[in-house]
């Protein structure tokens, strides 16, 4: 089986097309698994990856979508989502459990459950970014106001630093 036959891809792929974005998932040859991976298996800026970060508030997952060359500031998330707790990184059993991809491949849309998330504002300065696809060889190309169309997240200039 093909990676882009793989389960979580598919899921990945059928939200896309809710979206009416179809046939914009590639398979690479090398990993990205890494946004660094990433940015050097595509060849773009490591700042036009979306790394897709699922983090904890109050045992709640939470995502925050963020700039490859950018940290998440965690400390805004709460506020960012209208939360209250402290926000800390989800352990794998989470990450699987709300989104049901594992670490590495975790996308922005084909979650098994609603996911509370916010996107990074930094990303407007690149023209085209890049989100992975459910599968740590798979990504699609997007747009920040294409990325914050179909996950109906806002987006925010104090999550990351």
């Amino acid at each position: 089986m093909g990676k882009l036959e793989n389960a979580s891809v598919q899921r990945v792929a059928a939200a896309l097309a809710e979206h009416g974005i179809e046939g914009r998932i590639v398979e690479l040859t090398d990993t990205a698994r890494s946004a660094q991976d990433a940015a050097d298996t595509i060849g773009c800026e490591l700042g036009a990856i979306v790394k897709s970060l699922v983090l904890e508030i109050n045992g709640q997952a939470v995502m925050a979508l963020i700039a490859g060359d950018r940290q998440c500031d965690t400390s805004a998330m709460p506020n960012a989502l209208s939360l209250d707790g402290q926000c800390k990184r989800a352990d794998a059993d989470l990450v699987r459990a709300a989104t049901g991809m594992a670490i590495g491949g975790v996308a922005p849309v084909g979650h098994s459950q609603t996911v509370p998330m916010v996107v990074d504002g930094s990303l407007a300065r690149f023209d085209k970014i890049y989100a992975a696809a459910g599968h740590p060889y798979c990504v699609f190309q997007t747009t920040l106001k294409e990325l914050n169309r179909i996950t109906a997240a806002p987006v925010s200039d104090k999550i990351s630093v």
